[in-house]
């Protein structure tokens, strides 16, 4: 549960920002979406393979 101290006169909307900042930061609605579906564990690992293979790629082209 995310609980959110709302300051005495703070704006609201500053604090629905700072609301929906820590929600997106617990990754609550990431897992969500992973849940949906199931995906085999050599997939998974797949995918995690390719996209440390991106990063890496991106990494090496920075550097250039």
């Amino acid at each position: 549960m995310i609980i959110m101290p709302v300051k005495e006169g703070e704006n609201i909307e500053k604090a629905l920002k700072k609301f929906k900042r820590k929600y997106e930061r617990t990754g609550v609605l990431k897992e969500l979406r992973a849940r949906q579906y199931f995906t085999k564990p050599s997939i998974a690992k797949r995918d995690k393979m390719a996209h440390a293979v991106y990063v890496e790629q991106l990494r090496r082209a920075e550097e250039e």
